[in-house]
């Protein structure tokens, strides 16, 4: 059974950082391509950014030069270290297997809450 369980959210102030840790399970986290995704209040799910297989990033441009998605194969644990947070960063922040960005499975974990507030 495939699971994420993302942790390290909370509310930070405007500058401040982050790290999300998620956790993999149920899938061969070393072959896959792993995704950070963020819903916003009212708001669809959108991609923050992808780690390949060699660990090659790619990025949203809204939190591109701020963000760093980094992975441990042998955690099977995906990182998104978040810095000079700002108030649209607010949302609930998942991660998934990636296909070119689109999250492959369909079992989400709870997410983790990021607030970013003054």
């Amino acid at each position: 059974q495939v699971q994420f369980v993302e942790s390290g959210g909370g509310l930070v102030q405007p500058g401040g950082s982050l790290r999300l840790s998620c956790a993999a399970s149920g899938i061969i986290f070393s072959l896959n391509a792993m995704g950070w995704y963020r819903q916003a209040p009212g708001k669809q799910r959108e991609l923050v950014g992808v780690i390949n297989r060699g660990g090659s990033t790619t990025y949203a441009d809204s939190v591109k030069g701020r963000f760093t998605i980094s992975r441990d194969n042998a955690k099977n644990t995906v990182y998104l270290q978040m810095n000079s947070l700002k108030p649209e960063d607010t949302a609930v922040y998942y991660c998934n297997a990636a296909g070119g960005g689109v999250p492959l499975f369909d079992s989400w974990g709870q997410g983790t809450q990021v607030t970013v507030s003054s």
